[in-house]
């Protein structure tokens, strides 16, 4: 006689359009399953990797999530700016070692525009010790000079050498553009797959050159021109926040209360992982919603794997009682069916991991391109081969009652013609 994981594999072949339909809403759901997952995970490590190898990030006094996402993540504003001098002091302390002024408020086409200083090329850096490079060009030196990241640079299809006009304000659509005094693309950022990508970098002295005569954040009644920077004094009055980086860890707390009781102005100065920490902390609950839907999604698909056993078991029922009239004991009929369920759900779970590495490799590029996520290729942690492991246990034991009912079918019963 044959075996039972023989004899269950040839009733699904004789049963093939059905079995074949309900392995894949097996696979599509263990697709859903393992993606959330990832691009959970992913997500969380993309949003670690923003920044790496600051210390400090110092802005006027507000919530540090609220801080951490307009300095970093170019989301939301800021409540206040930083005065000059106050930025020239904490420069100055013996525990700071270098420091990135950043200065924001105006956009490009709805993408941020950040005035900063050169050092911000040298000291940024993302996902561990990486740092910025160049893909084209070179940093901005001169006042109107400007340097776009990756996806900017893409998206609006500017090359070197080309024109930009900045707008005053955040938002996608601007009544007030600085027309006359164009930037000039001096360089394009290789792709990070953080922010950087989607800002436009200028310098400080830009920054100043194009808000000249403004009052109250209100523009001049006349433009002025290019030709009315030469002689103006560029030099910041205010910034919006700034990177630090300190001599040594030890110093990091020492700092950060030195920032948070100056009386110079309110200041508040917070550390980068502790507030991603809070940020993620705060996303948790849509979160723990996706993981939940993938579930469902899941026991849907076993569900389905069940409804068709039980379709199935009257017409089969004839069959059964002949397995059993040939010698077949109750226990092997319940191994047969069980036998099929977990085939079922065994071949779902790894034609849901196949599509799921080929929806990944498709799907990674545009997720860069898009949404700035990086969704690299890599083997299944030990937490996802357990969630596929859950699965064809899962379908095993959905398995049960459709076999438990086959196990009382009697032989009588199987060969009585019903009319």
């Amino acid at each position: 006689m044959l075996t039972l994981s023989r004899l269950a594999a040839r009733s699904l072949w004789n049963r093939r359009t059905t079995a074949l339909l309900t392995l894949l809403s097996i696979a599509v759901s263990v697709t859903l399953l393992l993606g959330v997952e990832r691009v959970r995970t992913q997500a969380k490590l993309s949003f670690a990797n923003t920044l790496s190898g600051t210390d400090l990030i110092i802005g006027a006094r507000t919530g540090q999530v609220q801080l951490l996402l307009y300095s970093v993540f170019r989301l939301g504003n800021a409540t206040n700016n930083i005065r000059w001098e106050s930025y020239e002091r904490i420069r100055d302390l013996q525990s700071v070692r270098w420091t990135v002024p950043l200065s924001l408020g105006d956009s490009h086409r709805g993408y941020r525009v950040l005035g900063t200083s050169t050092d911000y090329f040298t000291h940024y850096q993302y996902a561990g010790d990486h740092t910025l490079r160049f893909a084209q060009g070179k940093p901005f030196a001169g006042t109107f000079d400007a340097v776009l990241g990756a996806e900017v640079a893409s998206k609006l299809n500017y090359q070197i050498g080309d024109e930009i006009i900045v707008a005053h304000g955040a938002g996608q659509t601007s009544f007030v553009r600085h027309d006359t005094m164009p930037f000039t693309v001096t360089g394009i950022l290789a792709r990070t797959g953080t922010p950087v990508d989607r800002t436009v970098h200028v310098s400080l002295e830009g920054i100043e050159a194009i808000h000249l005569g403004w009052e109250g954040g209100a523009p001049p009644r006349v433009q002025l021109g290019v030709e009315d920077v030469a002689q103006a004094d560029l030099q910041p009055q205010a910034i919006t926040a700034m990177l630090v980086g300190l001599t040594g860890k030890f110093q990091v707390f020492q700092v950060q209360r030195w920032v948070n009781e100056y009386r110079g102005e309110p200041l508040m100065a917070i550390m980068p992982g502790v507030a991603l920490q809070e940020l993620w902390g705060l996303m948790g609950v849509a979160e723990k919603a996706l993981v939940v839907i993938a579930a469902f999604v899941v026991v849907a698909g076993l569900l389905g794997m069940l409804t068709m056993i039980l379709s199935s078991l009257n017409e089969r029922r004839r069959e059964l009682a002949i397995l059993r009239a040939v010698g077949a004991r109750p226990l092997q009929i319940l191994g047969l069916m069980l036998s099929e369920a977990g085939i079922l759900s065994l071949l779902g779970a790894l034609a849901g991991l196949l599509l799921f590495h080929l929806v990944l490799a498709v799907a990674e590029p545009f997720a860069l391109e898009y949404y700035s996520l990086q969704l690299q290729w890599q083997p299944l942690t030990l937490y996802e081969w357990r969630l596929l492991g859950a699965v064809v246990a899962a379908g095993v034991l959905i398995g049960l009652w459709p076999s438990w009912r086959a196990y009382r079918l009697s032989l009588a019963d199987g060969m009585t013609i019903r009319v």
